[in-house]
């Protein structure tokens, strides 16, 4: 079945239609809601309400740009919606400190995709969402004002302190899973051994 008699056959109430598109698309969802909320069963709440709000809003869709995109602008929003409820998005104060050197993260990097996105799951409520919405979304800081309620401002500083505690954080990854290269004598004298 193509997306277009998919869509058209959900509007027309077919169970068996909407349980296609929900597995079809569920999984990738389910991921982005995850990026948001920290906790699995609120990432799976804001999946399932937000896919409530798909099959509802179905009639709404104009075939103009991606399904699939216009499926995660919806998940998106029921997921903010619940960080909202869940964790403020006020400015947090960064928990490392500021001797750790921040570098550009490479292809030579030692931490695998899901450490990558586990380090971003540590990162704090605001930090982490407008990470989310720029670098992975692609929305622009005066959507994410509009989505936030905060000013582009506040977006663009967000972002930019997202980004230094990523790199701190990146560093001290990579620095825990790079192997040593230190001799015993030399870890003995820095106190690492």
């Amino acid at each position: 079945m193509t997306e277009t008699e998919l869509i058209a056959a959900c509007r027309q109430g077919s169970s068996r239609a909407q349980k296609q598109l929900y597995e079809q698309f569920s999984g990738l969802m389910l991921s982005v809601c995850l990026r948001y909320l920290r906790r699995r069963e609120d990432a799976e709440e804001a999946l399932i309400v937000g896919f409530t709000k798909v099959f509802r809003a179905l009639d709404q869709y104009r075939h103009e740009g991606s399904f699939e995109g216009w499926i995660r602008r919806i998940v998106v929003n029921e997921a903010l919606g619940m960080l909202r409820r869940k964790e403020p998005l006020h400015l947090a104060i960064d928990d490392l400190t500021y001797d750790v050197p921040t570098t550009a993260a490479t292809a030579e990097s030692q931490l695998s995709a899901d450490d990558m996105l586990a380090l971003l799951a540590e990162l704090p409520a605001g930090y982490r969402t407008v990470f989310n919405l720029y670098a992975l979304e692609g929305y622009t800081h005066p959507e994410i004002g509009e989505l936030l309620g905060i000013s582009e401002g506040t977006s663009k500083s967000q972002l930019s302190k997202a980004r230094g505690m990523l790199q701190r954080r990146l560093a001290v990854a990579n620095a825990q899973a790079r192997p040593s290269t230190s001799s015993p004598k030399e870890l003995y004298a820095t106190g690492r051994y």
